[in-house]
């Protein structure tokens, strides 16, 4: 772990420059195509070269779809399900050209004017960087997984300067697991990019990236609309996750290649920047409108405009649509910046409509309720918006809308807009993670008890036949050396595979024996049992006595992990009534009267209903 740790420095310090970069380059393609002038600078697209300016978002697709098709169609998407799909199936193992080719087609995408933010292609990248080194070092499939995820982290909390809700999105999105190996790797290479980040970055600092006004404590009323913004969240996220696969879907039938989908998503995009051209490129001076921030480096850049209703309804429908279809399209960008403001226009628009609370308030809970309800991360969008903006007081608003958004979601949907995507291409990804059975079940409870001790010098053929009995089928053989030492374990079904294989009879039983020095203990958690045998690679591991370790007891097979699972079902779906009131139970019994002749006989108070196991 402190091995795996101390590359996540580097690859912590990686992300950040390579976050820095992704700025520089948006900066300057930006600049070229809108402005054509030679500058990294930061300024939102505008439309300069009035009605052509629509053709600018076309030749951005022109341009991705070439890389794609002559690049790396991994270019393609947002990024996320991309690391996912690298996790799961390539074993956390990532082409060195998508360090390169990701950025560099983000890049062109949101400088031409789609409407993407850095933060889906920075992971791609950062992961991509964290595999690349775990690659160039012995390590096992799961230590490259830490690297790439500590990757990913990094680059998320470079972007946005949000290290907790980076190692947040780590857990509840990309490492599948809740240990301190993979965390602790995770977090160091996060506060390595987010303390680099403060001088590379030019819209970062020590403080939050989008600061506004401290909202007052939370009181009923605003608890109350929390719960109606986070419906409306909810709801807004399941719209927004079904038409970005209904548009995948409608170019799917096109009858052209899939390197020229990008383009006409960018004539679509092209149209809602003449609407309106805040819909248009990152948007973080959208949601720094939105939220009435006070970041300078935001603000400077940002056209003033009146946010009247009519405005945040424009803007929410526009970027819905020109993302939802460019994000259909196979264009490359990410999603987490798009949510932000439309999920914060939503808000806006609600905001004029409660008679309480504080639009920043409103606006800031409905972008997090609609973050967590589509990516179903419900914890890293309530951390991400308080520390995108550092105000405390908005935590209970924020964990009452995220949860009902996030419920809403898993009652709307089979999976989020970020695993459906993989699902499509065969890998089924499940995101509710609970603690192994095998972990929570002891060894004494599902082990074997059938043993039989055997000389240990006798041969296989000869240990066989001693214990050639119906009630010895399946048993174990604890092996009984001279003078009585314990000698090892053998399971009779080994023995028998030994011979059915070619074994020669005359074998010493010894020689196929278990040492004792590989059993399990009764209070075991099963997984290490099972653990041990996979290692061993036998049927079956011996169980001995604690108290005396020479002393075999039982032992565990490679059913046993079936029982362990029976048991678990049966707590997760046996219900049962413990405790009764006195009154009630006596209320029951005077309620109770003799059946009539020939009716059948009701059940007992404690029988299982129908159907029970």
């Amino acid at each position: 772990m402190l091995r795996i740790a101390g590359f996540a420095v580097v690859v912590g310090a990686l992300a950040a420059f390579a976050a820095a970069a992704l700025y520089d380059l948006i900066g300057l393609f930006t600049n070229l195509f809108y402005f054509g002038r030679l500058s990294v600078r930061t300024v939102p697209p505008a439309n300069t070269w009035g009605f052509l300016s629509v053709g600018v978002p076309v030749v951005g697709g022109l341009l991705i779809g070439g890389m794609a098709r002559f690049g790396s169609e991994r270019i393609r998407g947002h990024g996320i399900p991309e690391a996912l799909e690298s996790i799961l199936i390539d074993r956390s193992r990532v082409a060195p050209r998508l360090a390169v080719l990701k950025p560099v087609s983000s890049a062109v995408s949101i400088g031409t004017g789609g409407p993407f933010g850095a933060e889906g292609p920075i992971i791609l990248t950062g992961g991509a960087l964290g595999s690349v080194l775990g690659q160039f070092l012995t390590l096992t499939a799961a230590e490259r997984k830490t690297l790439l995820v500590a990757g990913a982290a990094a680059g998320m909390a470079a972007i946005f300067n949000t290290p907790v809700a980076a190692v947040l999105l780590s857990a509840e999105l990309l490492l599948f697991e809740w240990k301190p190996r993979s965390l602790l790797p995770v977090a160091v290479a996060t506060v390595t990019a987010t303390f680099l980040s403060w001088t590379l970055v030019p819209a970062h600092g020590v403080g939050p990236l989008l600061p506004i006004p401290a909202s007052g404590a939370p009181t009923g009323p605003i608890l109350a609309g929390a719960l109606l913004v986070g419906l409306l969240a909810g709801a807004l996220a399941t719209v927004l996750t079904r038409a970005v696969y209904f548009f995948e879907d409608a170019f799917r039938k096109l009858p052209i290649h899939w390197m020229w989908w990008p383009a006409i998503g960018g004539a679509v995009v092209g149209v809602g920047g003449l609407v309106v051209v805040q819909s248009l490129g990152v948007g973080y001076g959208g949601i720094c409108l939105l939220l009435s921030c006070s970041n300078p480096q935001l603000t400077s850049v940002y056209p003033a405009v009146e946010v009247t209703l009519v405005f945040v309804v424009t803007l929410l429908v526009v970027k819905a649509v020109i993302w939802a279809v460019a994000l259909g399209s196979g264009t490359s960008g990410g999603v987490l910046a798009p949510l932000l403001i439309i999920g914060g226009s939503l808000g806006a628009v609600e905001a004029r409509l409660l008679p309480f609370g504080s639009t920043p308030l409103w606006v800031l809970v409905s972008m997090s309720a609609t973050l967590g309800g589509t990516m179903r991360s419900p914890l890293t969008g309530i951390v991400f918006a308080v520390e995108l903006t550092h105000d405390v007081n908005a935590l209970l608003p924020l964990l009452a809308a995220g949860a009902i958004a996030y419920g809403f979601t898993v009652l709307s949907m089979d999976r989020s807009i970020l695993t459906e995507k993989i699902a499509r291409r065969g890998v089924h990804v499940a995101r509710e993670y609970a603690v192994d059975p095998l972990e929570r079940v002891p060894v004494g409870s599902v082990m074997h008890t059938a043993v039989w001790p055997v000389d240990a010098d006798v041969s296989v053929e000869e240990a066989l036949r001693a214990t050639d009995d119906p009630e010895r089928a399946g048993a174990g053989l604890a092996l009984v050396g001279e003078h009585g030492v314990p000698a090892g374990f053998a399971f009779r079904a080994d023995l028998e595979r030994f011979l059915d294989a070619g074994g020669d009879p005359s074998t010493r039983v010894r020689a196929r024996a278990v040492p004792l020095a590989s059993a399990t203990y009764p209070d075991e958690p099963l997984r290490i049992a099972i653990d041990r045998l996979a290692h061993l690679g036998g049927s079956a591991v011996p169980v001995v006595d604690p108290g005396e370790p020479s002393h075999v007891v039982g032992f565990v097979t490679r059913e046993s992990p079936f029982d362990a699972r029976a048991q678990w079902n049966a707590q997760e779906r046996q219900r049962e009534r413990l405790l009764h009131l006195p009154f009630g139970r006596a209320r029951e019994r005077g309620r109770r009267r003799p059946p009539r002749e020939g009716a059948p006989a009701p059940p007992a108070p404690d029988a299982p209903e129908r159907g029970t196991p």
